[in-house]
């Protein structure tokens, strides 16, 4: 069965990202579509608009066969480790995805392969010039740009820099050549709204805008497929969608905790506790706490991710070990039938365990990792993540009930 493998947020799925599904199976003939999706925290540092089992019945609703969750410590991390973390969780499946299909601004895979291999070709002169940028007050990725611009032989690769799908397109071919993945590379032209656009365009709105418009109480059902409209306007009215403000009370209560304990915390580094610390006295929500926080050195973005990590109390140590191991099992969160086939055909395959719900998991992780060494550890300390961000994932929904801490022990893998 020909697939292909799809890096995915969907947050929440929405008119562009059908485009993508549908252009992806053409481009590639194939029969299957496989997603690895971030779970309850995305890339950028947010906690998803939606849970992870509700974005997945929205994207297998709309056509996706497989939808397997994107370990935490990937998930919400830099563009180089949630590329590296994707591929590598989609290689696990042995071989079975074919081609990997992302969307960019630019469009072309040959103009993403050059501009990659500018990059490579020139690294150690941007990032000396990227960290002189960096001293004068440019953040990081106008600097970079900026250098590349400089460059005798840039082209086109100073402008991609600035376009978010692009640079995460660069990162997911860097990742495939690094990890040695036999994947091959196709690129989607984005249309529409850009990433950041609010406004819609030809019927195409961002993620981000069409959370602005569900928070607003807009209705959103030409913006996304009509199979999922009712499904999300029927969420938002019984409130699973996520409370802005009580992430904010809940992250000043970790803040207050103090130096020590915040220094302990992944990414915390380089005096950003005392600025945590002196914005905390003076913030009045989270959009305002970041404010406070950033600078012309740390981007928003950076901001978001440091404090989803305080959020979940993620130390640095562990973190950097389970980066460094990769993905020691992989969470299903839903196939349709096409998908069960597909991945009965991977299972013999795999090169770690793929898992539904969480009820067998432990002995699962014996049975292939034992009780003791350091993959053993590990994957442990990978589960322990994913639960405590699912607890306290559950706490920030508006309609929180405490049944709700312990779902990946009891929910089911859905059925497309």
């Amino acid at each position: 069965m020909r697939a292909v493998g799809l890096i995915v947020e969907y947050n929440p799925f929405h008119n562009g990202h059908l485009h993508h599904l549908v252009e992806s199976r053409r481009r590639c003939d194939a029969e299957v579509a496989v997603a690895v999706m971030s779970g309850h925290f995305l890339q950028r540092g947010e906690p998803a608009l939606f849970d992870k089992w509700r974005r997945t019945e929205l994207a297998l609703a709309a056509g996706v066969d497989v939808v397997l969750e994107l370990p935490f410590p990937w998930a919400c991390n830099s563009a180089p480790q949630f590329a590296r973390g994707a591929v590598m969780a989609l290689d696990a499946l042995g071989g079975g995805v074919d081609t990997l299909s992302f969307g960019s601004e630019a469009g072309e895979i040959d103009d993403l392969q050059t501009t990659l291999a500018l990059l490579s070709r020139h690294s150690d002169t941007i990032a000396l010039q990227t960290a002189r940028l960096l001293r004068s007050g440019m953040n990081y990725p106008a600097a970079r740009a900026k250098v590349v611009a400089s460059l005798p032989d840039s082209g086109v690769a100073a402008g991609f820099l600035e376009q978010p799908n692009n640079i995460l397109g660069l990162e997911y071919l860097r990742a495939l050549k690094e990890t040695g993945s036999a994947m091959t590379a196709i690129t989607i032209p984005r249309i529409g709204a850009g990433y950041h656009q609010q406004q819609p365009v030809d019927g195409i709105a961002s993620a981000t805008g069409i959370r602005h418009l569900l928070r607003q109480c807009s209705s959103v059902d030409e913006l996304v497929p009509e199979e999922i409209a009712a499904s999300i306007d029927a969420w938002m009215e019984e409130g699973a969608d996520v409370c802005e403000q009580r992430l904010f009370q809940l992250l000043i209560g970790r803040i207050n905790q103090g130096v020590e304990t915040l220094t302990e915390i992944y990414q915390v580094d380089h005096g950003l506790e005392h600025r945590l610390i002196e914005a905390a006295d003076v913030a009045t929500d989270y959009r305002h706490l970041v404010d406070e926080v950033k600078s012309r050195q740390m981007t928003r973005t950076r901001i978001q991710r440091t404090l989803c990590y305080l959020l979940n109390n993620v130390m640095t140590t562990r973190m950097e070990e389970m980066l460094a191991r990769g993905p020691l099992y992989l969470h299903l969160l839903g196939a349709s039938r096409r998908g069960e086939m597909f991945l009965a055909r991977c299972r013999k395959q795999t090169s770690i365990p793929i898992v539904g719900n969480y009820s067998r998991i432990y002995q699962i992780l014996k049975r292939c990792y034992g009780l003791t060494g350091r993959d053993a550890i590990l994957a442990g300390e990978q589960l322990a993540l994913e639960l405590k961000a699912s607890r306290n994932y559950s706490v920030l929904m508006r309609q929180w009930r405490q049944k709700q801490r312990n779902r990946d022990f009891y929910e089911p893998v859905r059925r497309g």
